[in-house]
Protein backbone atom coordinates (compact mmCIF):
# COMPACT_ATOMS: atom_id res chain seq x y z
CA UNK A 1 0.00 0.00 0.00
CA UNK A 2 1.33 3.43 -0.92
CA UNK A 3 1.82 6.25 1.58
CA UNK A 4 -0.99 8.16 -0.11
CA UNK A 5 -3.36 5.25 0.36
CA UNK A 6 -2.37 5.10 4.02
CA UNK A 7 -3.34 8.75 4.39
CA UNK A 8 -6.96 7.86 3.62
CA UNK A 9 -7.15 9.73 0.31
CA UNK A 10 -9.01 7.98 -2.51
CA UNK A 11 -8.26 8.05 -6.21
CA UNK A 12 -11.48 8.76 -8.13
CA UNK A 13 -11.51 7.53 -11.75
CA UNK A 14 -14.31 8.00 -14.29
CA UNK A 15 -14.47 5.44 -17.10
CA UNK A 16 -16.59 6.44 -20.11
CA UNK A 17 -17.92 3.31 -21.79
CA UNK A 18 -18.86 -0.13 -20.43
CA UNK A 19 -17.55 -2.48 -23.08
CA UNK A 20 -14.61 -4.88 -22.70
CA UNK A 21 -11.93 -2.17 -22.71
CA UNK A 22 -13.73 -0.24 -19.98
CA UNK A 23 -14.21 -3.27 -17.76
CA UNK A 24 -10.65 -4.51 -18.23
CA UNK A 25 -9.43 -1.04 -17.27
CA UNK A 26 -11.62 -1.18 -14.15
CA UNK A 27 -10.23 -4.63 -13.34
CA UNK A 28 -6.64 -3.37 -13.60
CA UNK A 29 -7.42 -0.36 -11.42
CA UNK A 30 -9.11 -2.44 -8.74
CA UNK A 31 -6.20 -4.88 -8.67
CA UNK A 32 -3.66 -2.09 -8.15
CA UNK A 33 -2.26 -1.11 -4.76
CA UNK A 34 -4.09 2.20 -4.88
CA UNK A 35 -7.31 3.01 -3.04
CA UNK A 36 -9.41 3.48 -6.16
CA UNK A 37 -13.08 4.40 -6.63
CA UNK A 38 -14.44 3.84 -10.13
CA UNK A 39 -17.50 5.46 -11.68
CA UNK A 40 -18.41 3.94 -15.06
CA UNK A 41 -20.51 6.11 -17.41
CA UNK A 42 -22.56 4.32 -20.07
CA UNK A 43 -24.87 5.83 -22.69
CA UNK A 44 -27.32 2.90 -22.60
CA UNK A 45 -29.12 1.51 -19.53
CA UNK A 46 -27.36 -1.80 -20.29
CA UNK A 47 -23.64 -2.56 -19.83
CA UNK A 48 -21.13 -4.72 -21.75
CA UNK A 49 -20.96 -2.87 -25.06
CA UNK A 50 -20.36 -5.03 -28.11
CA UNK A 51 -20.30 -8.23 -26.06
CA UNK A 52 -24.03 -7.68 -25.58
CA UNK A 53 -24.91 -5.94 -28.84
CA UNK A 54 -22.17 -6.98 -31.28
CA UNK A 55 -21.42 -10.65 -30.69
CA UNK A 56 -23.54 -12.82 -32.96
CA UNK A 57 -26.43 -14.59 -31.18
CA UNK A 58 -25.29 -18.00 -32.44
CA UNK A 59 -21.89 -17.56 -30.76
CA UNK A 60 -22.90 -17.55 -27.08
CA UNK A 61 -19.47 -18.70 -25.86
CA UNK A 62 -18.04 -15.32 -26.88
CA UNK A 63 -20.36 -13.73 -24.32
CA UNK A 64 -18.90 -15.68 -21.41
CA UNK A 65 -16.65 -12.73 -20.57
CA UNK A 66 -19.79 -11.05 -19.22
CA UNK A 67 -19.40 -13.18 -16.10
CA UNK A 68 -16.01 -11.52 -15.52
CA UNK A 69 -17.45 -8.05 -16.04
CA UNK A 70 -20.34 -8.81 -13.72
CA UNK A 71 -17.88 -9.71 -10.97
CA UNK A 72 -15.99 -6.45 -11.49
CA UNK A 73 -19.21 -4.44 -11.33
CA UNK A 74 -20.13 -5.98 -7.99
CA UNK A 75 -16.96 -4.67 -6.35
CA UNK A 76 -17.80 -2.22 -3.57
CA UNK A 77 -15.46 0.36 -5.09
CA UNK A 78 -17.23 0.33 -8.45
CA UNK A 79 -20.36 2.24 -9.47
CA UNK A 80 -22.27 2.02 -12.74
CA UNK A 81 -24.15 5.01 -14.16
CA UNK A 82 -26.20 3.77 -17.11
CA UNK A 83 -28.38 5.83 -19.45
CA UNK A 84 -25.86 8.68 -19.13
CA UNK A 85 -24.33 10.03 -22.34
CA UNK A 86 -21.00 11.81 -22.10
CA UNK A 87 -21.34 15.04 -24.03
CA UNK A 88 -25.11 15.13 -23.55
CA UNK A 89 -25.83 14.52 -19.87
CA UNK A 90 -22.36 15.18 -18.52
CA UNK A 91 -19.34 16.75 -20.20
CA UNK A 92 -15.81 15.41 -20.17
CA UNK A 93 -14.74 18.73 -18.61
CA UNK A 94 -17.19 18.18 -15.75
CA UNK A 95 -15.88 14.66 -15.17
CA UNK A 96 -12.37 16.09 -15.02
CA UNK A 97 -13.56 18.43 -12.27
CA UNK A 98 -15.11 15.63 -10.21
CA UNK A 99 -12.46 12.91 -10.78
CA UNK A 100 -8.68 12.63 -10.66
CA UNK A 101 -8.65 11.03 -14.10
CA UNK A 102 -11.06 10.32 -16.94
CA UNK A 103 -10.50 7.20 -19.05
CA UNK A 104 -12.28 7.11 -22.42
CA UNK A 105 -13.35 3.60 -23.43
CA UNK A 106 -16.29 4.34 -25.71
CA UNK A 107 -15.17 2.40 -28.75
CA UNK A 108 -15.35 2.99 -32.49
CA UNK A 109 -19.04 2.71 -33.26
CA UNK A 110 -19.33 4.85 -36.38
CA UNK A 111 -19.07 3.09 -39.75
CA UNK A 112 -16.68 3.94 -42.48
CA UNK A 113 -19.03 4.28 -45.42
CA UNK A 114 -18.88 4.27 -49.19
CA UNK A 115 -18.83 7.61 -51.01
CA UNK A 116 -19.66 6.33 -54.47
CA UNK A 117 -22.57 7.01 -56.83
CA UNK A 118 -25.76 5.33 -55.62
CA UNK A 119 -24.67 5.09 -51.98
CA UNK A 120 -27.98 6.67 -50.92
CA UNK A 121 -30.16 3.99 -52.55
CA UNK A 122 -32.53 1.98 -50.40
CA UNK A 123 -31.17 -1.47 -49.71
CA UNK A 124 -27.66 -0.22 -48.94
CA UNK A 125 -26.81 -0.54 -45.23
CA UNK A 126 -23.88 -0.73 -42.89
CA UNK A 127 -23.09 -4.01 -41.18
CA UNK A 128 -23.31 -2.15 -37.86
CA UNK A 129 -26.98 -1.38 -38.53
CA UNK A 130 -27.74 -4.99 -39.37
CA UNK A 131 -25.82 -6.40 -36.40
CA UNK A 132 -27.45 -3.92 -34.02
CA UNK A 133 -30.87 -4.74 -35.49
CA UNK A 134 -30.65 -8.51 -35.01
CA UNK A 135 -29.03 -8.06 -31.59
CA UNK A 136 -31.78 -5.77 -30.31
CA UNK A 137 -29.68 -2.60 -29.89
CA UNK A 138 -32.04 0.32 -29.17
CA UNK A 139 -30.31 2.53 -31.77
CA UNK A 140 -31.20 0.10 -34.56
CA UNK A 141 -34.46 -1.46 -33.38
CA UNK A 142 -36.55 0.32 -35.98
CA UNK A 143 -34.30 -0.23 -38.99
CA UNK A 144 -35.86 -2.20 -41.84
CA UNK A 145 -34.06 -4.65 -44.13
CA UNK A 146 -35.59 -5.86 -47.37
CA UNK A 147 -34.74 -9.56 -47.65
CA UNK A 148 -37.15 -10.19 -50.51
CA UNK A 149 -34.39 -10.32 -53.14
CA UNK A 150 -32.45 -13.45 -54.03
CA UNK A 151 -28.93 -11.97 -53.91
CA UNK A 152 -27.08 -10.03 -51.22
CA UNK A 153 -23.58 -8.56 -51.34
CA UNK A 154 -21.41 -8.08 -48.26
CA UNK A 155 -18.50 -5.70 -48.74
CA UNK A 156 -15.59 -6.64 -46.50
CA UNK A 157 -13.91 -9.83 -45.38
CA UNK A 158 -13.49 -9.60 -41.62
CA UNK A 159 -15.26 -11.32 -38.74
CA UNK A 160 -18.18 -8.88 -38.72
CA UNK A 161 -18.77 -9.72 -42.38
CA UNK A 162 -18.62 -13.40 -41.43
CA UNK A 163 -21.24 -12.89 -38.70
CA UNK A 164 -23.55 -11.04 -41.06
CA UNK A 165 -23.13 -13.69 -43.75
CA UNK A 166 -23.81 -16.51 -41.30
CA UNK A 167 -27.00 -14.91 -39.96
CA UNK A 168 -28.29 -14.42 -43.52
CA UNK A 169 -27.34 -17.94 -44.57
CA UNK A 170 -28.27 -20.10 -41.59
CA UNK A 171 -31.58 -21.97 -41.44
CA UNK A 172 -33.73 -19.81 -39.22
CA UNK A 173 -34.63 -22.74 -36.96
CA UNK A 174 -30.99 -22.81 -35.81
CA UNK A 175 -31.38 -19.26 -34.51
CA UNK A 176 -34.65 -19.68 -32.64
CA UNK A 177 -33.03 -20.79 -29.38
CA UNK A 178 -30.44 -18.00 -29.41
CA UNK A 179 -30.88 -14.51 -27.96
CA UNK A 180 -31.52 -13.00 -31.39
CA UNK A 181 -34.16 -10.26 -31.27
CA UNK A 182 -37.64 -11.57 -32.06
CA UNK A 183 -38.35 -8.84 -34.61
CA UNK A 184 -35.25 -9.90 -36.58
CA UNK A 185 -36.10 -13.58 -36.33
CA UNK A 186 -39.51 -12.93 -37.86
CA UNK A 187 -38.00 -11.08 -40.84
CA UNK A 188 -35.25 -13.67 -41.37
CA UNK A 189 -37.88 -16.42 -41.38
CA UNK A 190 -39.37 -14.83 -44.52
CA UNK A 191 -36.03 -14.19 -46.24
CA UNK A 192 -35.82 -14.94 -49.97
CA UNK A 193 -32.03 -14.55 -50.10
CA UNK A 194 -30.39 -17.55 -51.75
CA UNK A 195 -26.97 -16.25 -52.79
CA UNK A 196 -24.53 -14.15 -50.76
CA UNK A 197 -21.39 -12.63 -52.27
CA UNK A 198 -18.66 -11.75 -49.76
CA UNK A 199 -16.33 -9.34 -51.54
CA UNK A 200 -12.83 -8.10 -50.69
CA UNK A 201 -10.69 -5.49 -52.41
CA UNK A 202 -7.48 -7.52 -52.03
CA UNK A 203 -6.67 -11.20 -52.47
CA UNK A 204 -7.49 -14.35 -50.48
CA UNK A 205 -4.20 -14.06 -48.57
CA UNK A 206 -5.40 -10.73 -47.14
CA UNK A 207 -8.88 -11.63 -45.92
CA UNK A 208 -9.24 -10.68 -42.25
CA UNK A 209 -11.45 -13.54 -41.13
CA UNK A 210 -10.11 -15.64 -38.29
CA UNK A 211 -9.71 -19.14 -39.72
CA UNK A 212 -12.31 -20.57 -37.33
CA UNK A 213 -14.95 -18.07 -38.47
CA UNK A 214 -14.18 -18.76 -42.12
CA UNK A 215 -14.31 -22.54 -41.67
CA UNK A 216 -17.71 -22.19 -40.00
CA UNK A 217 -19.11 -20.51 -43.11
CA UNK A 218 -18.33 -23.70 -45.01
CA UNK A 219 -20.12 -25.88 -42.45
CA UNK A 220 -23.61 -24.33 -42.41
CA UNK A 221 -26.38 -26.84 -43.02
CA UNK A 222 -27.85 -26.66 -46.54
CA UNK A 223 -25.39 -23.95 -47.58
CA UNK A 224 -22.52 -24.38 -50.04
CA UNK A 225 -19.43 -22.14 -49.94
CA UNK A 226 -17.60 -21.34 -53.18
CA UNK A 227 -14.52 -19.51 -54.41
CA UNK A 228 -13.23 -19.28 -57.95
CA UNK A 229 -10.07 -21.33 -58.58
CA UNK A 230 -8.56 -18.48 -60.59
CA UNK A 231 -9.16 -16.10 -57.67
CA UNK A 232 -7.17 -18.38 -55.37
CA UNK A 233 -4.05 -18.19 -57.55
CA UNK A 234 -1.60 -16.00 -55.63
CA UNK A 235 1.04 -13.61 -56.85
CA UNK A 236 4.62 -14.15 -55.73
CA UNK A 237 4.44 -11.56 -52.94
CA UNK A 238 1.38 -13.19 -51.41
CA UNK A 239 3.01 -16.63 -51.53
CA UNK A 240 6.04 -15.28 -49.70
CA UNK A 241 3.85 -13.56 -47.10
CA UNK A 242 2.17 -16.86 -46.29
CA UNK A 243 5.52 -18.50 -45.56
CA UNK A 244 5.98 -16.20 -42.57
CA UNK A 245 5.11 -18.20 -39.44
CA UNK A 246 3.44 -15.12 -37.94
CA UNK A 247 0.98 -15.21 -40.86
CA UNK A 248 -0.45 -18.56 -39.76
CA UNK A 249 -4.09 -17.42 -39.81
CA UNK A 250 -3.87 -16.19 -43.40
CA UNK A 251 -2.33 -19.52 -44.47
CA UNK A 252 -5.24 -21.39 -42.85
CA UNK A 253 -7.70 -19.05 -44.57
CA UNK A 254 -6.15 -19.89 -47.93
CA UNK A 255 -6.60 -23.59 -47.18
CA UNK A 256 -10.30 -22.97 -46.65
CA UNK A 257 -10.65 -20.84 -49.78
CA UNK A 258 -8.87 -23.53 -51.80
CA UNK A 259 -11.32 -26.09 -50.44
CA UNK A 260 -14.22 -23.80 -51.37
CA UNK A 261 -12.77 -23.57 -54.91
CA UNK A 262 -13.11 -27.35 -55.19
CA UNK A 263 -16.41 -27.95 -53.40
CA UNK A 264 -18.01 -31.31 -52.87
CA UNK A 265 -20.98 -31.37 -55.18
CA UNK A 266 -23.98 -30.73 -52.98
CA UNK A 267 -27.24 -28.98 -53.64
CA UNK A 268 -27.66 -26.33 -50.98
CA UNK A 269 -30.61 -24.10 -50.37
CA UNK A 270 -28.22 -21.16 -50.19
CA UNK A 271 -24.81 -20.35 -51.63
CA UNK A 272 -21.94 -18.21 -50.33
CA UNK A 273 -19.59 -16.90 -53.01
CA UNK A 274 -16.23 -15.41 -51.97
CA UNK A 275 -14.85 -12.83 -54.38
CA UNK A 276 -11.50 -11.06 -54.32
CA UNK A 277 -9.66 -8.07 -55.81
CA UNK A 278 -12.87 -6.13 -56.45
CA UNK A 279 -13.62 -2.55 -55.36
CA UNK A 280 -17.13 -1.07 -55.67
CA UNK A 281 -17.36 2.01 -57.89
CA UNK A 282 -21.14 2.50 -58.07
CA UNK A 283 -24.39 1.15 -56.70
CA UNK A 284 -26.93 0.67 -59.46
CA UNK A 285 -30.68 1.26 -59.45
CA UNK A 286 -33.30 4.00 -59.61
CA UNK A 287 -34.70 3.99 -56.08
CA UNK A 288 -33.56 0.66 -54.61
CA UNK A 289 -30.26 -1.16 -55.09
CA UNK A 290 -30.33 -3.42 -58.12
CA UNK A 291 -26.64 -4.17 -58.44
CA UNK A 292 -23.06 -3.07 -57.83
CA UNK A 293 -20.45 -2.11 -60.39
CA UNK A 294 -16.91 -3.16 -59.43
CA UNK A 295 -13.46 -2.44 -60.78
CA UNK A 296 -11.03 -5.34 -60.85
CA UNK A 297 -7.86 -4.75 -58.82
CA UNK A 298 -4.31 -6.00 -59.05
CA UNK A 299 -1.99 -6.19 -56.07
CA UNK A 300 1.08 -3.97 -56.06
CA UNK A 301 3.75 -3.14 -53.52
CA UNK A 302 6.23 -4.82 -51.20
CA UNK A 303 5.64 -7.75 -48.86
CA UNK A 304 3.00 -7.10 -46.18
CA UNK A 305 2.25 -3.70 -47.74
CA UNK A 306 0.49 -4.74 -50.92
CA UNK A 307 -2.16 -2.32 -52.11
CA UNK A 308 -5.15 -2.85 -54.37
CA UNK A 309 -4.70 -0.87 -57.59
CA UNK A 310 -7.53 -0.52 -60.07
CA UNK A 311 -7.28 -2.02 -63.55
CA UNK A 312 -9.45 -1.18 -66.55
CA UNK A 313 -11.55 -4.32 -66.03
CA UNK A 314 -15.03 -4.03 -64.53
CA UNK A 315 -17.71 -6.40 -63.31
CA UNK A 316 -21.31 -6.08 -62.16
CA UNK A 317 -23.11 -8.18 -59.58
CA UNK A 318 -26.91 -7.96 -59.55
CA UNK A 319 -28.31 -7.80 -56.01
CA UNK A 320 -31.08 -6.30 -53.88
CA UNK A 321 -29.23 -5.91 -50.57
CA UNK A 322 -25.80 -4.47 -49.78
CA UNK A 323 -24.19 -4.64 -46.34
CA UNK A 324 -20.97 -2.70 -45.86
CA UNK A 325 -18.42 -4.04 -43.40
CA UNK A 326 -15.46 -1.90 -44.41
CA UNK A 327 -14.29 -0.59 -41.06
CA UNK A 328 -15.19 1.55 -38.07
CA UNK A 329 -14.07 4.78 -36.51
CA UNK A 330 -14.45 6.57 -33.23
CA UNK A 331 -16.71 9.57 -32.69
CA UNK A 332 -15.30 12.93 -31.50
CA UNK A 333 -16.09 14.08 -27.95
CA UNK A 334 -16.38 17.76 -27.06
CA UNK A 335 -13.17 19.05 -25.57
CA UNK A 336 -11.13 15.97 -26.53
CA UNK A 337 -8.54 15.95 -29.36
CA UNK A 338 -9.50 13.74 -32.29
CA UNK A 339 -7.64 12.32 -35.28
CA UNK A 340 -10.28 12.56 -38.00
CA UNK A 341 -8.21 10.55 -40.47
CA UNK A 342 -7.67 7.50 -38.26
CA UNK A 343 -10.89 7.96 -36.30
CA UNK A 344 -9.16 7.71 -32.90
CA UNK A 345 -8.21 9.94 -29.97
CA UNK A 346 -4.50 10.78 -30.41
CA UNK A 347 -2.47 9.26 -27.61
CA UNK A 348 0.86 7.90 -26.52
CA UNK A 349 0.37 4.54 -24.80
CA UNK A 350 -3.05 5.66 -23.60
CA UNK A 351 -2.13 9.20 -22.52
CA UNK A 352 -4.27 11.60 -24.58
CA UNK A 353 -2.12 14.14 -26.41
CA UNK A 354 -2.84 17.44 -28.11
CA UNK A 355 0.01 17.82 -30.53
CA UNK A 356 3.07 16.82 -28.53
CA UNK A 357 1.59 17.64 -25.14
CA UNK A 358 -0.11 15.09 -22.88
CA UNK A 359 -3.39 16.30 -21.40
CA UNK A 360 -3.31 15.93 -17.66
CA UNK A 361 -5.83 13.45 -16.26
CA UNK A 362 -7.21 12.29 -19.64
CA UNK A 363 -6.65 8.76 -20.98
CA UNK A 364 -8.01 6.42 -23.65
CA UNK A 365 -8.21 2.68 -24.23
CA UNK A 366 -9.71 0.16 -26.64
CA UNK A 367 -10.76 0.90 -30.19
CA UNK A 368 -10.86 4.62 -29.52
CA UNK A 369 -7.17 4.34 -28.63
CA UNK A 370 -5.82 2.00 -31.32
CA UNK A 371 -8.54 1.65 -33.95
CA UNK A 372 -10.90 -1.32 -34.51
CA UNK A 373 -8.43 -4.18 -34.30
CA UNK A 374 -8.18 -7.40 -32.34
CA UNK A 375 -10.68 -9.59 -30.54
CA UNK A 376 -12.41 -9.16 -27.17
CA UNK A 377 -9.40 -10.40 -25.21
CA UNK A 378 -7.06 -7.99 -27.01
CA UNK A 379 -8.54 -5.21 -24.92
CA UNK A 380 -7.15 -6.54 -21.63
CA UNK A 381 -3.46 -5.88 -22.43
CA UNK A 382 -4.40 -2.61 -24.11
CA UNK A 383 -6.28 -1.42 -21.01
CA UNK A 384 -3.52 -2.56 -18.66
CA UNK A 385 -1.03 -0.39 -20.57
CA UNK A 386 -3.26 2.66 -20.25
CA UNK A 387 -3.96 2.02 -16.56
CA UNK A 388 -0.28 1.64 -15.74
CA UNK A 389 0.38 5.07 -17.18
CA UNK A 390 -2.67 6.56 -15.50
CA UNK A 391 -1.52 5.29 -12.11
CA UNK A 392 2.02 6.50 -12.70
CA UNK A 393 0.67 10.00 -13.30
CA UNK A 394 -2.15 10.12 -10.76
CA UNK A 395 -1.95 11.94 -7.46
CA UNK A 396 -4.58 11.94 -4.75
CA UNK A 397 -3.23 15.21 -3.35
CA UNK A 398 -5.80 17.25 -5.28
CA UNK A 399 -9.17 16.96 -3.56
CA UNK A 400 -11.78 15.22 -5.72
CA UNK A 401 -15.15 13.84 -4.65
CA UNK A 402 -15.95 11.44 -7.50
CA UNK A 403 -19.51 10.10 -7.30
CA UNK A 404 -20.40 12.44 -4.44
CA UNK A 405 -19.93 15.38 -6.80
CA UNK A 406 -21.22 13.58 -9.89
CA UNK A 407 -24.54 12.43 -8.44
CA UNK A 408 -26.11 15.88 -7.88
CA UNK A 409 -25.35 16.78 -11.51
CA UNK A 410 -26.94 13.61 -12.87
CA UNK A 411 -29.98 13.79 -10.59
CA UNK A 412 -30.84 17.15 -12.14
CA UNK A 413 -30.37 16.04 -15.73
CA UNK A 414 -31.17 12.39 -16.44
CA UNK A 415 -32.81 9.21 -15.15
CA UNK A 416 -29.59 7.27 -14.60
CA UNK A 417 -29.56 3.50 -14.09
CA UNK A 418 -27.54 1.76 -11.38
CA UNK A 419 -26.00 -1.70 -11.71
CA UNK A 420 -28.61 -3.10 -9.33
CA UNK A 421 -31.30 -1.72 -11.65
CA UNK A 422 -29.55 -3.25 -14.66
CA UNK A 423 -29.80 -6.60 -12.86
CA UNK A 424 -33.59 -6.13 -12.72
CA UNK A 425 -33.63 -5.54 -16.49
CA UNK A 426 -31.38 -8.57 -16.95
CA UNK A 427 -33.68 -10.82 -14.89
CA UNK A 428 -36.74 -9.61 -16.80
CA UNK A 429 -35.09 -10.36 -20.15
CA UNK A 430 -34.21 -13.87 -19.01
CA UNK A 431 -37.79 -14.44 -17.84
CA UNK A 432 -39.16 -13.18 -21.18
CA UNK A 433 -37.03 -15.71 -23.03
CA UNK A 434 -38.13 -18.80 -21.09
CA UNK A 435 -41.40 -19.43 -22.93
CA UNK A 436 -39.57 -19.20 -26.26
CA UNK A 437 -36.74 -21.51 -25.26
CA UNK A 438 -34.28 -18.62 -25.53
CA UNK A 439 -31.61 -17.53 -23.02
CA UNK A 440 -33.24 -14.09 -22.99
CA UNK A 441 -35.54 -11.82 -24.98
CA UNK A 442 -33.92 -8.41 -24.93
CA UNK A 443 -35.73 -5.16 -24.40
CA UNK A 444 -35.05 -3.14 -27.51
CA UNK A 445 -36.36 0.24 -26.41
CA UNK A 446 -34.94 2.36 -23.61
CA UNK A 447 -38.34 3.49 -22.37
CA UNK A 448 -39.35 -0.17 -21.92
CA UNK A 449 -36.32 -0.71 -19.70
CA UNK A 450 -36.95 2.40 -17.62
CA UNK A 451 -40.62 1.45 -17.07
CA UNK A 452 -39.42 -1.69 -15.29
CA UNK A 453 -37.61 0.48 -12.77
CA UNK A 454 -40.46 2.78 -11.76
Amino acid sequence: MSDKDASGQKLHIAIVGSGPSGFYAAEALLRSDRDVRIDMIERLPTPYGLVRSGVAPDHPKLKQSIAVYDGIARNENFRFFGNVAAGRDISIAELQQTHHAVLLACGAHEDRTLTIPGAGLRGNHSATEFVGWYNGHPDFRDRTFDLSHETAVILGQGNVAADVCRILAKPVDELRTSDIAEHALNVLAESKIREIHVVGRRGPAHAKFTAKELRELGEIVDVSAHARPEDCALNEESRLELKDKANFNAAKNLEHFTKFANPVETIGQRKIQFRFCLSPVALLGEDHVEGISFVRNRLEGPLFSQKASATDQTETISCGLVLQSIGYRGVPLDGVPFDSVRGVVPNVAGRVVDGKNSLRGLYVTGWLKRGPTGIIGTNRADSIETVENLLADASEEEAKSGADALLPLLEERVRWVSFAEWLKIDAAEIERGKDKGKPREKFTKIDEMLKLLV
